[in-house]
């Protein structure tokens, strides 16, 4: 049974959502506030968390931050109000890994959770390790290394790059990066794979032979030059 921290300080909301979540089969421990949940966090192995952006105590930026100095590879999906787009971008730079806009779907978020648990077995990628110039990425530890420096990756990280180097020199649509990582083709997840690609260029500017160019309309390329 997978084991989901939910915080959240709508009680209305809270009580539905993880009625329907315990339904589903996954146990969940619910906060109402960030402070608490962190403390909580600290004491319990879980498997996905999700966090209300506007929480007290302790907002669900500042506990998603706090929570990557602990955990750099545990999903952490934010759930934002419709008309604070503002708020994804942002999530996503503190190393959330997606979002969801109130009001939300129950299907749509127990879907995500699915995928974002089975992504948790990298293991079933087709290599354990990709060489990308003079960087090597563990797959199944979620590391990127250059020489004796090792940087920890998040599992949609490790998920984007081992994508592209798959596919290394060649050109990966769009559309068919955000179906892989996302299960969906919209806008907004759009700009948050922008985000993505930018984290992974600063992760690989140490190799002036590696880049990852925007094939603007199209896609992607990870260019590595012998």
């Amino acid at each position: 049974m997978a084991k989901v921290l939910y915080v959240e300080d709508d009680a209305s909301l809270s009580f539905v959502t993880r009625d329907q979540l315990e339904k589903r089969g996954y146990e969940v421990v619910f906060c109402d506030n960030g402070k608490t949940a962190y403390e909580v966090f600290k004491t319990s192995i879980f498997d996905l968390c999700i966090f209300d952006v506007m929480l007290p105590e302790i907002d669900g930026f500042e506990l998603a931050k706090k929570i990557r100095l602990e955990n750099t590879q545990i999903p952490i999906l934010f759930l934002t109000a419709r008309s604070m787009q503002e708020d994804k971008l942002e999530g996503l730079k503190l190393g959330g890994d997606d979002y969801m806009t109130k009001p939300f779907n129950m299907e749509e978020l127990s879907l995500k959770i699915e995928i974002f648990l089975k992504r948790k077995d990298v293991r079933k990628e087709i290599n354990d390790f990709y060489f990308i110039g003079s960087y090597k990425l563990d797959v199944r530890e979620q590391k990127l290394s250059f020489g004796k420096s090792v940087k920890q990756l998040t599992l949609k990280e490790t998920k984007l790059l081992s994508l592209l180097s798959q596919k290394e020199n060649t050109i990966i649509k769009r559309e068919n990066i955000l179906l892989n990582l996302w299960g969906k083709n919209d806008y907004f997840l759009g700009r948050s794979l922008d985000v993505f690609i930018s984290r992974l260029r600063k992760y690989l500017k140490e190799d002036e032979n590696i880049y990852i160019e925007n094939i603007r309309g199209v896609g992607f390329k990870l260019n590595v030059s012998n």
